[in-house]
């Protein structure tokens, strides 16, 4: 494994990491590593999250996306 020291961070920076870091119960050390992790996932794992995203909208029909496309149109 690797290992990365990144200097000169904002304290105020430094501050809202730790504050989510125990928001989510974990290190401040993990919960960069989490962010790393999902912000640099392979691109499949990132294409199925977005189907799965992509699932869960609602269904529309040509009609509608012509309907909000038009509204406010003279």
């Amino acid at each position: 494994m690797g290992a990365i020291t990144i200097r000169n961070l904002p304290d105020d920076l430094i501050d809202r990491m730790k504050e989510t870091a125990a928001a989510h119960n974990r290190s401040m050390e993990q919960e960069v590593r989490e962010l790393l992790e999902r912000n640099y996932a392979p691109r499949e794992e990132v294409l199925d999250r977005v189907r799965e995203r992509w699932q869960e909208l609602p269904e529309t029909t040509p009609e509608e996306t012509d309907h909000w496309r038009d509204e406010g149109r003279p």
